[in-house]
This record gives structure tokens, C-alpha cells and sequence, in this order.
């Protein structure tokens, strides 16, 4: 399966760029496209459709946090679905509320392993969990557990239209998102 996905990397440094796509290869992904920042990368998406992106946090002028929210909610976006996985050497707790609140799917704190990486990009690949569409967030519905028993005030409902909650539409609804 992962010999015929598509796979953006977006890293300032191109030792990590390097390691990234090596191990990519070595998982049998054949199509690695290398940007060494986002402006790169946004460029690179207008050109091919990737399955996959997997980003730096921390790189100038903008940030992967920047970037993924481009990603997600630019009117431009070639692909506001595509799975995001965002590395960072930074594991406090500020960085990974940016990258979730961002829109990331997964989170990966440097040093990477391959066996962690691989684990990433499977369950990435895998990801099966609906988006979740507000004022401030657009990104994967960041429940793990779904609970279809659950029936209180706080649950939420597909609009059906594309598959997509919009949590401000349930607001204005007279119902409140969790």
C-alpha cells in the first residue's frame, strides 16, 4: 500500500530531509517530493497531489504551524484533507496544542526512529476520522473514541452535505460542541 502513496517533506534542514526520505524509501514509498520550506512545499502542491505531508515545526520565515493552516484553510489549498504529520524536537506541551490546534493528524518528537515513523505514517495513512470545520479549527476531529451509545447534549451529528461536522452551524442550532 505505501509503495503507491505520494509523500511531501518539509524540513529547513536538509540532514533531516535526508534521514526522512531514506526511511520513507526504506518503508517502499517510491514518490518522496523535498521542500526545504513551506513556501517550497505550497508550491510543490499546486504542481502534484500528495497522501501524505509530513513537516518541521520549526522553520523560518513561517513556521509548520503556519503552514498546515494554510494547508487546511487557504481558499487556494490543493488538498485541505491531505494527512499531516508534524516532527518537532520540541515535545512541551505549547508545541503540541500548535501543531493539534493547527490541524495536524499525528505528532512526532525528534529524534525520530524509523519503527516510530513508520508507526506515524500508517496510522496516517489509516486515518479514518472525520474534520471538523469552525471559526478557529479545521482539521481532523480530534476524538480518538467514538461512542455511538453516547446520546447527551454534547453530541455531535454529520450535516451530511460533505461528510464534515461544522460545529458552528450546531452553535447557531441551539446545540453546543464539546
Amino acid at each position: 500500500m505505501l509503495d503507491t502513496i505520494r509523500v511531501l517533506v518539509v524540513d529547513d534542514n536538509r540532514a533531516m530531509l535526508m534521514l526522512v526520505r531514506t526511511l520513507l524509501r526504506g518503508f517502499g514509498i517510491r514518490s518522496v517530493v523535498e521542500a526545504t520550506d513551506p513556501a517550497e512545499a505550497l508550491a510543490a502542491m499546486k504542481n502534484a497531489a500528495f497522501e501524505l505531508i509530513i513537516t518541521d515545526l520549526s522553520m523560518k520565515p513561517i513556521d509548520g504551524a503556519e503552514f498546515v493552516r494554510h494547508v487546511r484553510t487557504s481558499k487556494d489549498s490543493a488538498n485541505p484533507y491531505v494527512p499531516i504529520i508534524m516532527m518537532t524536537g520540541h515535545s512541551d506541551r505549547s508545541s503540541v496544542a500548535l501543531a493539534r490546534d493547527a490541524g495536524v493528524n499525528s505528532f512526532l518528537v525528534k529524534p525520530i526512529s524509523a519503527r516510530t515513523l513508520y508507526l506515524h505514517v500508517n496510522k496516517a495513512c489509516q486515518d479514518d476520522r472525520g474534520y471538523i470545520k469552525t471559526r478557529t479549527y479545521f482539521g481532523p476531529d480530534r476524538r480518538v473514541k467514538e461512542s455511538d451509545t453516547y446520546s447527551g447534549p454534547r453530541r455531535r451529528e454529520a450535516d451530511g452535505d460533505d461528510g464534515m461536522l461544522d460545529l458552528d452551524e450546531v452553535a447557531s442550532a441551539g446545540l453546543k460542541g464539546r
